[in-house]
């Protein structure tokens, strides 16, 4: 109930799209080692983003 107004941060946020990015790289892998060679580098840049924070 009192999560209901809590505001994510930004590293929160960027954690969230990182573990979205890891999972999509991971599936498009699978089937296309170049697209998903390009999701996990997206992935890789957003983690040395949060890392910087």
């Amino acid at each position: 109930m009192f999560g209901l107004f809590k505001k994510t941060s930004e590293k929160e946020k960027l954690q969230k799209k990182y573990e979205s990015l890891m999972r999509e790289a991971h599936a498009l892998s699978q089937r296309d080692r170049t697209a998903g060679d390009k999701k996990y580098k997206e992935a890789d840049d957003l983690l040395k983003k949060m890392e910087a924070l």
